[in-house]
């Protein structure tokens, strides 16, 4: 039960922190400091991911980060089989 839940609230974070990864510079207070906390645990697994999955061209000039969709359906994979 508490690991679901973890992992919910990981998912709400992955969504947030895509949201606010291109204006992290203006963040302030605490949720500057959510961010930080968030960003040092998607941070070393998206680089790996990175490694593995491209981004996927949609356009031009516009591609979309497979990390972290890749991520978003571990995450979720988990939930399910837990």
């Amino acid at each position: 039960m508490i690991f679901n839940i973890i992992i919910n609230i990981l998912i709400v974070a992955l969504f947030l922190y895509s949201k606010l990864l291109p204006h992290n510079d203006r963040l302030e207070g605490s949720y500057k400091s959510a961010y930080q906390f968030f960003d040092r645990i998607f941070r070393p697994v998206l680089k790996l991911l990175q490694k593995v999955a491209q981004p996927l061209r949609v356009g031009q000039g516009l591609a979309v980060d497979t990390s972290q969709i890749i991520l978003l359906i571990i995450l979720l994979v988990v939930i399910k089989f837990i």
